[in-house]
């Protein structure tokens, strides 16, 4: 049994036995994203709107997304006092994914169906781009044998996550109206709706990639779906495109494991571990641990 937190029971469950179907509220909000960003974003560039959506682009998936909702959130690689969690986690419902709970259940779904032997293409990305973009980005599955979720007790009752799960879509209103005093229009348009449809469509774009055919020296016994690398890309995704680490080493805050995996997100935990912030960080389980891996001296492709 692989290490870390476990959501999902799968039990008499199918991940192949299901079908994708429309979900109005997502398509909506992902698609009046990049409606808005096609038409909005040239009639209102400018070079300081430029800025601000670069600086919160990266500073949201960086110390959101993957510092706050993905290692620590999600697989819980690091331990940090609550008030810093939640900023973590504020910040990663900032990006315009879902809610954290919402993170929660997309995540750990995809992770049990793609970690089973096999599982349907919606969690496997094997068809084409843009019906996998269509998929991801408009729908979701409908299990004809679901398995069972439910977020742990240190999470599910939590006042501020079960608000924030509520109102994630209105959390983008405060930051808007905070660049619409500091750059009028231009700054909402860039710092909201080009970031949310670049992240979201971004943050797609790096897990179709990484669940395809490509390098990497760990192989997980019995799973479906062997991730993989995108070399050269360490700085863009924050560290999440050594995927194949990931997939084998669940329980590590550091994805960048050997030479030249450079790994932004490891470098923030790395400095809150320095200062105090980041205790019981989590590293690559020991040999002796690692019976469901397989490594391979050669990368595989």
């Amino acid at each position: 049994m692989r290490p870390g937190v476990f959501r999902v029971d799968g039990e008499g469950a199918s991940p192949v036995s299901g079908r994708v179907v429309f979900a109005p509220a997502k398509a909506s909000w992902n698609l009046s994203m990049l409606a808005g960003t096609l038409i909005l974003a040239p009639l209102t560039f400018s070079f300081s709107a430029l800025a601000v959506f670069l600086v919160l682009t990266y500073a949201t998936l960086l110390l959101g997304h993957s510092v706050g909702m993905h290692r620590r959130f999600i697989h819980r690689s690091f331990d940090c006092p609550k008030w810093l969690e939640r900023l973590l986690v504020w910040l990663g419902t900032v990006v315009g994914m879902a809610g954290p709970f919402g993170i929660l259940r997309i995540h750990d779904l995809r992770d049990w169906a793609q970690r089973e032997p096999d599982c349907h293409d919606f969690f496997s990305h094997r068809r084409s781009l843009w019906l996998d973009a269509w998929w991801q980005l408009t729908g979701r599955f409908e299990f004809e044998r679901p398995p069972r979720f439910a977020i742990e007790p240190e999470f599910a009752p939590d006042p501020f996550y079960r608000w924030l799960e509520r109102t994630w879509m209105l959390q983008q209103l405060p930051l808007a109206a905070l660049l619409y005093l500091g750059g009028g229009w231009a700054w909402v348009v860039w710092g909201v709706v080009v970031r949310v449809c670049v992240s979201v469509i971004g943050h797609w774009t790096v897990t179709y990639l990484t669940h395809n055919p490509g390098p990497g020296r760990w192989h997980v016994h019995g799973a479906g779906v062997q991730a993989t690398n995108l070399p050269g890309y360490g700085f863009v995704t924050m560290g999440e495109c050594w995927h194949n680490n990931h997939h084998a080493f669940p329980e590590s805050a550091r994805i960048g494991l050997h030479a030249g995996e450079l790994d932004p997100a490891w470098l923030v935990i790395s400095w809150l571990s320095r200062v105090g912030l980041a205790t019981r960080v989590g590293l690559p389980r020991p040999v002796m641990a690692r019976a469901d891996l397989e490594e391979r001296a050669e990368q595989f492709a």
